[in-house]
């Protein structure tokens, strides 16, 4: 059956307009201003400087610890380091600026293209000469970001959006003029890429830290965030009945003092979605976390892209879990039998939890489901479903148990439904 059959009904309201926070004092992602930065204000700024040595760079980001900031947080230098190695002679490599935003939660990546294309530009510049490449992409699917790319002179490809189209072997799949779906590894892009050739997949803005890593080096990088987490990055958040926005945060960041930025009081919070929708949900222990990778870790999850919706005390996490499980398991490929039907049978089951007709068996078989169904998938988005089912019933054992019951005071009148959970766009 056409999976969109299953989501017809009245549509959905628009999402909410993301407020862009004020940039802090020493910002260097975030600026104040309308429309896209021109290209005299940006090399005004220090932009487009003279590039350097390209192992003395490489080594800069190396000791810089960036961290890539599209969900997975792999250190940036190892990348270059990757690429550079797989160079031959006859074979130059290539870059990409992958800006497909595929999170519903997350609108960092298109800000910045929309309004700060030249910094990513330059990011793309300095990584292609790092690694000796001869060719770049700016890859996206927004159309108003495309545009803005344009303008300031980058070369863009577009593709449909689309959760998986921000995968990179499926960036690299569309550049070679696929789908943009994800393909099998080995080989991974840095050995065999765009065209064959060694290829960097790194997201717009990770590369948008490249141009200060350049010009104050790793030591000034490393003077905001963490020993683990270097930096500042671009935090999403929503939820909670308070308007969405997006702030320039230090990582390591106590997770109360985001909530004092964003006007919420710590009392009114029931746990968090992380990471987008890929890390799954804490329960009020998120109010003890700090923003950073290593602690995030401790607790099980993850900052993924930097998106974070708050469960206010009028949201169920069990029906949380099962519209962002639905999502899913309409947006998953459909290429491996693993993922189709692993995120199919999860979403029944959360689906059941929240509409009161789950079983004890159930619950049994979505935990199981949750560990062996682990890194099956050729991309992340049957382990997002798996995080997702794992963290549910790790974090809210008493919400199931009142779910298993038949009874939840939260979703006696209406429970939480949404086809795309927390979904932003900027204005």
């Amino acid at each position: 059956m056409d999976k969109s059959l299953l989501t017809a009904g009245p549509p959905a309201p628009p999402a909410p307009t993301v407020r862009i926070a004020a940039p802090p004092a020493d910002a260097r992602l975030l600026r104040t201003g309308d429309g896209p930065e021109d290209a005299a204000a940006y090399r005004a700024s220090g932009g487009y400087a003279a590039l350097p040595d390209p192992a003395t760079l490489v080594d800069e980001v190396d000791k810089s610890g960036l961290l890539g900031r599209g969900g997975a947080a792999f250190p940036l230098g190892i990348k270059l380091r990757s690429v550079r190695d797989a160079c031959r002679a006859d074979v130059r490599p290539v870059v990409v600026a992958n800006g497909e935003e595929g999170e519903p939660a997350s609108v960092k990546d298109r800000w910045l293209l929309r309004n700060r294309p030249h910094l990513v530009l330059d990011g793309l510049r300095l990584a292609a000469h790092a690694v000796g490449a001869d060719t770049t992409y700016v890859y996206v699917s927004d159309p108003v970001a495309a545009e803005a790319v344009r303008r300031a002179g980058g070369n863009v490809v577009t593709v449909a959006p689309g959760y998986v189209a921000g995968e990179e072997t499926a960036a690299v799949h569309a550049l070679n003029g696929g789908p943009p779906l994800p393909t099998d590894k080995p080989p991974r892009p840095y050995q065999e890429g765009v065209a064959g050739r060694p290829t960097l997949v790194s997201n717009v803005e990770t590369l948008a830290n490249l141009p200060y890593v350049a010009r104050h080096g790793a030591d000034a990088f490393r003077a905001q965030g963490t020993p683990g987490s270097p930096g500042t990055f671009l935090a999403t958040i929503g939820g909670a009945g308070r308007a969405p926005a997006l702030y320039e945060l230090p990582h390591g960041l106590p997770f109360t003092d985001l909530l004092e930025r964003h006007g919420v009081d710590p009392d009114t919070v029931h746990g968090a979605l992380m990471g987008g929708y890929f890390a799954g949900v804490v329960n009020r222990q998120v109010l003890d976390l700090t923003l950073d990778h290593e602690t995030a870790r401790r607790f099980d999850t993850g900052l993924g892209c930097g998106a974070i919706a708050l469960l206010g005390a009028d949201t169920c996490p069990i029906a949380v879990a099962a519209s962002v499980m639905a999502y899913f398991d309409r947006e998953n490929a459909g290429q491996c039998g693993s993922c189709f039907n692993g995120t199919a049978a999860m979403s029944a089951v959360t689906a059941a939890l929240r509409d009161f007709r789950a079983e004890q068996a159930d619950l049994d078989r979505l935990t199981r489901w949750s560990v062996v169904l682990r890194g099956r998938g050729a991309c992340g988005t049957l382990d997002g479903a798996t995080n997702v089912a794992a963290s549910l019933l790790r974090e809210f054992p008493s919400d199931v148990e009142q779910h298993l019951g038949g009874a939840c005071s939260t979703c006696a009148d209406q429970p939480f439904r949404a086809e795309r959970p927390f979904e932003v766009r900027l204005p």
